[in-house]
């Protein structure tokens, strides 16, 4: 399996583990105080709105050449670990 194709399966699995966590976070959010609820909501909101953009993002590569794939790699991982980051937080948060 060459670079590209490795760093694409890692990042369709990191998505997939995303999709999970915020799913779980929605749970959480409705078992919340109403209170409580509007902010899991807006964190949530803003949480699926950093993965979609991520999945654009890997859709854009996976379209890239072989060697322009190298050029979306290093803006991607920054913005991976911005989500990564955002999900860590969301847990400690409401976790």
């Amino acid at each position: 399996m060459d670079d590209k194709n490795a760093y694409q399966e890692k990042m369709n699995a990191k998505l997939d583990e995303w999709k999970a966590d915020i799913d779980k976070l929605q749970a959480k959010a409705r078992q919340a105080q109403a209170d409580a609820q509007i902010e899991y909501k807006d964190q949530i909101d803003e949480l699926k709105k950093r993965r979609d953009k991520m999945e654009k993002e890997l859709e854009q590569m996976q379209a890239a050449s072989a060697e322009a794939w190298k050029d979306f790699k290093d803006g991607a991982d920054k913005a991976w670990d911005a989500m990564a980051d955002a999900m860590k937080n969301a847990w400690n948060r409401f976790g």
